[in-house]
């Protein structure tokens, strides 16, 4: 997770020229990241928007105020902009409809205007340009999203770790006494394992800094400069830290406490613990809370008392990450959905066996239809066919008479068949 990057150099004088390619920003973890970079780093090439922007603070900002002054930008970059907002409207229209394919609405008809209306970084009733009301939209919904994205993050992590109990604990009531309590001991066993690390010093302070600048950078520690060490981290060179700047600076820590080669340690603890130590340090040092560092901040921090902390950072194993009654609601949750999904399930099945049932039902009704197709035609065959001629034999050297049936010409005397033979 990374900050917005509309905080840029402050201590460069000469705009870029307007012929300079978007600079690098970084990913903000949102689902319009690409967006929001491109929109802040065109109007970035306004040297009147970015003189604004210097001269903003982040209160201002969330107000609207900066929004404001899209109305002075050149005509070039407002041009652009609407470049890029179009190809965003289009962006979104594309995922809608591949969702709506996805959930089994392929050939419908999509309104699109109405489901447009979730994504608020946007202006959505006016797709073709970009307006004063699209940069506020933009900058709110960002700030707003970024300060909940870690909230979500954190209730992520809990319902992982949470999900993890409820699979161990399901897997305990398949065994035996004897393998459960086996079990039981290997999972204390790598609990103690890797609770057993080195001293994780606290985030942010001088023995944390002290420890990247020898071991990482391979200086003297006795030559600890806090300036010269905000320089060598802030890899972008803009004066500030961002977001993932700061969190590279607690590598070393993590390692203290994560090998991914080692079974006892979660990679995505891991992860969690970067993020409270980052949260830790902006909560200390992001005085105006705009999610950058500056050099001043930093600067500023040094000269506090808890810069000097010589306590060990309290680690995730070390604290209650939910209690039992959060993982009572949770299987309890999780069993209605059991259930629901169980129900779904019965149902599919019930109207499959419908189906397979009434598909029986027509495949002997073909069969009865097929028969009596067969039948009809056999009588109507019988019914065009030619009479046969039946043949009378006659008594030798006559020819026979042919007879047909039905005939009620008379046989001559002497040939009707059973008529007495006299001598």
């Amino acid at each position: 997770m990374h900050a917005v990057p509309i905080a840029v150099d402050k201590t460069k004088v000469d705009p870029p020229a307007d012929n300079r390619d978007p600079p690098e920003s970084a990913d903000t973890g949102l689902h319009y990241d690409r967006y929001l970079r491109e929109v802040i780093d065109f109007l970035e090439k306004d040297p009147h928007f970015r003189e604004k922007l210097h001269n903003t603070d982040m209160e201002s900002i969330k107000q609207g105020k900066l929004a404001k002054e899209l109305d002075f930008v050149s005509h070039h970059v407002r041009t652009k902009l609407d470049e890029l907002k179009r190809q965003e409207v289009n962006r979104l229209r594309t995922l809608i409809k591949a969702k709506q394919d996805m959930e089994g609405g392929k050939g419908l008809t999509v309104d699109y205007e109405a489901l447009l209306r979730q994504f608020q970084h946007l202006n959505h009733m006016n797709p073709h340009t970009f307006e004063v009301e699209d940069l506020d939209r933009l900058i709110r919904s960002a700030t707003s999203d970024l300060e909940n994205y870690d909230k979500n993050r954190h209730e992520d992590f809990k319902r992982y770790e949470m999900m993890k109990e409820h699979e161990r604990r399901e897997h305990l009531k398949t065994l035996d006494e004897e393998a459960r309590k086996r079990e039981e001991q290997l999972y204390e066993e790598m609990r103690k394992k890797h609770a057993e690390h080195p001293k994780v010093n606290h985030p942010g302070s001088q023995d944390q800094l002290k420890e990247v600048w020898e071991e990482t950078d391979g200086l003297d520690p006795d030559d600890f400069d806090p300036k010269t060490f905000f320089s060598l981290h802030d890899t972008n060179g803009d004066g500030y830290f961002d977001e993932q700047e700061l969190e590279a600076l607690f590598t070393k820590e993590l390692e203290k406490l994560y090998d991914p080669t080692h079974e006892e340690d979660d990679m995505m603890e891991m992860e969690e613990e970067r993020l409270r130590m980052r949260e830790h340090v902006m909560n200390e040092v992001d005085t105006n809370k705009d999610r950058l560092v500056s050099l001043k901040e930093f600067m500023a921090a040094t000269k506090k008392k808890e810069f000097l902390d010589t306590d060990p950072w309290e680690t995730l194993e070390q604290g209650q990450m939910y209690t039992e009654e959060e993982m009572r609601e949770f299987e309890e949750h999780l069993a209605r959905e059991e259930n629901d999904l169980n129900q779904k399930t019965a149902d599919l099945q019930r109207q499959r066996d419908e189906l397979e049932l009434q598909q029986e039902k027509l495949n002997a009704q073909k069969v009865e239809l097929q028969q009596a197709m067969e039948h009809m035609d056999k009588i109507k065959q019988q019914k065009t066919e030619p009479a046969a001629e039946v043949k009378v034999p006659l008594t030798p050297g006559e020819a026979a008479i042919p007879v047909l049936p039905g005939d009620s010409q008379s046989i001559p005397a002497g040939h009707q068949q059973g008529s007495p033979v006299h001598s």
